[in-house]
Formats: structure tokens, C-alpha cells, sequence
């Protein structure tokens, strides 16, 4: 069971292999529930559309978000006059993750609902990051939350990762501010919406195993 609890000794020794091993220790797990072991080195398309791998993904981004919120650092390094930058480009960096994990969560969602074959049909469909749109199965989805998932999108796509959307592209930075003051959302609206995103995901869940 050691091999399936967290070991930041085998991040340190090895980052960049550490931080794709899910899909190895899902295989893990699933020998040691069953029993049964294909012995395969690499995993398959379908392997990797496994929504579990998905949901934890999701999950996973999460709580990267909130160690980033949770956190404010002091940017000692910076000086004075950049702190208030830093920490704005900071906190964009966990506004994007919030985005990926309100993607992940999404189209985990679908690949529940359609299937694995099907979703590699369609993959091209939904291969962009527009929560808006990947979201339209949630159930009674509020102009604020649709809101929050189009300025969301800015910050997967742009703003929290770089200050600039590109000189053709600078009215989405006007967008962002007219959104979130349009709709006033704060980040218990935020929150609010990515936890019904989730509870949605389980209600999902539970409607596949009981097929």
C-alpha cells in the first residue's frame, strides 16, 4: 500500500516522472482490489479517459488553488513598488487553476454521460477551454454563474498566465472588469459555483454505478 500513498522523497528524487503517475498508481490500486494485472508499460487513449483519473485531476487542481488563497507571500524579493502587481498576477495564477479544475470536473462530466467512446469521437468537440460552453448540461445555470464561467475561461486561456491576451485581443481585459463588476462576484460566488459543479459530478457518478 506504500507505493499508493503520496512520497515527496520520490518527487524530489524525480519531479517530472512523479507528477504523471496516476495513471500507474490507478493500475496499482486496481491489482491490489483484484488481482488482475495487464502487463503494459504505457497506457492506452481509453485508459487515459478513465473519468476517475479525471475527477481526481479536478480535485487535484483544487487543492492548488486553495494552497495558493490560502497563502500570501511577502515578495521579499521584489521590490516594494511590485508587491501589489506580484500579488495580483499571484492570485490570477489561482483563479486559472480554479478554471482547470472547473474544466477537468467538466469534462469528466461529459465522458461520464457518453461514454468513453463516444467522448473520443467527439474530442475535437471539446478540446477548448470554454467552461460556458462545456458547462451547458449543468442544470439551472444563473446569468452570474455564466458570468463567472466566461471570465473564468480569460484566466485559463490568458490572465493567469501572462499580463497581456495579445494587441488584437486587449478588450477581453476591459471584458474581465465589466463581468465581475456587472454581476459584483465575489469569491464566495466563485467557490459557490465550483462546489455545485462537483456535487454535480457526484449525482453523476452515482447515476453510473447504479446502471
Amino acid at each position: 500500500m506504500s507505493r499508493l500513498t503520496p512520497d515527496r522523497k520520490r518527487f524530489a528524487a524525480d519531479p517530472l516522472g512523479y507528477g504523471v503517475l496516476a495513471w500507474q498508481q490507478w493500475e496499482l490500486a486496481k491489482f491490489i482490489a483484484t488481482g488482475v494485472c495487464e502487463s503494459r508499460s504505457t497506457p492506452s487513449a481509453n485508459d487515459l479517459k478513465n473519468p476517475l483519473l479525471w475527477l481526481t485531476q479536478a480535485h487535484a487542481l483544487s487543492e492548488a488553488a486553495r494552497a495558493i488563497f490560502d497563502n500570501q507571500p511577502q515578495w521579499e524579493t521584489m521590490p516594494p513598488w511590485v508587491h501589489g502587481a506580484c500579488d495580483s498576477q499571484y492570485c490570477g495564477a489561482g483563479l486559472m487553476l480554479v478554471g482547470y479544475s472547473l474544466e477537468v470536473c467538466l469534462k469528466a462530466i461529459l465522458i461520464l454521460r457518453y461514454g468513453v467512446d463516444a467522448y473520443t469521437d467527439d474530442e475535437k468537440k471539446h478540446r477548448h477551454h470554454k467552461l460556458e460552453r462545456l458547462a451547458e448540461f449543468i442544470p439551472s445555470l444563473s446569468p452570474k454563474d455564466r458570468a463567472i464561467l466566461r471570465t473564468l475561461t480569460h484566466y485559463i486561456e490568458w490572465a493567469g498566465r501572462y499580463p497581456d491576451p495579445g494587441a488584437e485581443q486587449v478588450v477581453k481585459f476591459e471584458e474581465i472588469f465589466a463581468l465581475s463588476e456587472m454581476n459584483e462576484i465575489s469569491t464566495a460566488d466563485l467557490f459557490e459555483l465550483a462546489g455545485r459543479v462537483m456535487q454535480y459530478s457526484n449525482e453523476v457518478v452515482a447515476h453510473s454505478d447504479g446502471k
